[in-house]
């Protein structure tokens, strides 16, 4: 950390939660603050054409700020949320603002409507699942700012109330344990997630109604008490999730998400659809309402499993295991396709070069990304443009309030 101290007029938000300014013929890039703030604040690293820095005081504060609810809000506190100091309504214009900023400065793309972001019905206490460290004595915590440093917490004002006590409820008195998830099911079923250092089972006294399992270093899961899974219901349907299994933490937001995906695409009854990276099948149970066949890819053992009970309904689904790489070119060498549309779902690090290869060959028509970031959906767009795709629209779903992050429904068409 260097003590050198400047005054900064903040006129941006950027991508990772920073509000920026300009100073000395470099961006400097401050936590805790918002655009339009006259600040003082501290350079702790110079990178020479761009720095960050600490607020020390606000000179003029923006409008859009707001007292923050928690008390492990703050530098070098918990790193949970990064924007509890800013409106609700402006969170979701930042966002927005974001999106356009990745798709013009990494995509190249300037000229796309990104539609207003549409907010959460709940922006407090959404998450129905949570993912707690433990700290050195014990305790549970998420990851400090510092991040040498777990923050022990009493309270979150993100995490559903009933998710929050099952964790805290938990006495912990094994040092192997690293890491607790904390979730609820439908019906109020409890479900605790632990991950070791050594893959060992600790020993346990559960003295309330909750199951166990623990999540080997692999992403295994192994049952200790109770069961192995969870339901939740999206749009009057229940769908199973496995420990282990990818499933949206905001569930009022998971409908919202798959009515824009369903909006999106509009099909009209006959379609062959592709839906990769599948997880337990959310969308493809919707999918399969609309459409003449579904094809599920998805690389998780036990989601795939979890689909083929949330999809058994349907005779017109076919499940694939595997990387979704390798399961396309397959089925390009067994004569599939073409596919009328296709939804992706990618993991943060986006889409992998043969899989957006693969969507060219395969003739998929209608394409709908749905994407966790904005920077790798900045950059898989302008791929997908070299491969023939032409991006229409974008439309931000606020899945994380109070938090930088972004969830995105991305349309684009191929060569018609």
């Amino acid at each position: 950390m260097t003590d050198e101290r400047i005054d900064l007029r903040l006129t941006a938000m950027a991508h990772g939660g920073y509000a920026l300014g300009k100073q000395a013929g470099r961006t400097v890039f401050v936590p805790y603050t918002l655009p339009g703030e006259w600040i003082t604040a501290r350079i702790t690293e110079d990178r020479g054409r761009f720095a960050y820095a600490e607020m020390l005081g606000i000179v003029e504060a923006s409008p859009q700020r707001v007292t923050p609810r928690c008390p492990h809000f703050g530098p070098r506190r918990c790193g949970g949320c990064q924007w509890q100091h800013i409106a609700y309504p402006a969170q979701l214009t930042y966002k927005r603002d974001i999106v356009l900023d990745q798709l013009k400065r990494i995509g190249g793309i300037a000229d796309v409507p990104v539609y207003e972001t549409v907010p959460s019905p709940q922006p407090w206490y959404y998450r129905a699942r949570a993912a707690f460290h433990v700290a050195a004595e014990g305790q549970l915590g998420f990851v400090s700012t510092d991040p040498a440093r777990i923050e022990p917490v009493e309270v979150c004002h993100i995490v559903q109330p009933e998710v929050l006590n099952l964790a805290l409820a938990l006495m912990l008195d094994d040092e192997n344990v690293e890491r607790v998830q904390a979730l609820v099911g439908e019906d109020g079923q409890g479900m605790l997630i632990l991950s070791t250092r050594d893959d060992l089972a600790p020993e346990l006294e559960v003295d309330f109604p909750v199951s166990v399992n623990l999540l080997l270093s692999d992403n295994e899961p192994v049952n200790l008490i109770g069961a192995s899974h969870v339901y939740h219901a999206i749009r009057g349907r229940r769908f199973r999730v496995t420990a282990g299994s990818f499933f949206q933490v905001n569930l009022p937001m998971a409908e919202i998400l798959v009515d824009v995906v369903l909006q999106g695409l509009n099909l009209e009854g006959g379609e062959a659809v592709l839906d990769l990276y599948a997880g337990v099948g959310l969308f493809s149970a919707f999918l399969a309402e609309r459409a003449s066949l579904v094809t599920l890819v998805e690389s998780y053992p036990p989601a795939v499993t979890d689909a083929d009970e949330n999809l058994a309904g349907f005779e017109h689904v076919d499940l694939f295991e595997g990387g979704v790489g390798p399961v396309l070119r397959g089925l390009l060498d067994e004569g599939a396709g073409p596919y009328d549309a296709a939804v992706v779902d990618p993991p943060r690090t986006g889409l992998e070069a043969d899989v957006i290869q693969a969507l060219e060959e395969l003739a998929v028509q209608k394409l709908i990304y749905v994407s966790c970031d904005p920077a790798t959906l900045a950059r898989d767009a302008r791929q997908l443009q070299g491969h023939g795709y032409r991006l229409i629209d974008v439309q931000p779903v606020d899945m994380f309030p109070q938090t930088y992050h972004i969830e995105c429904v991305a349309r684009f068409a191929g060569r018609g």
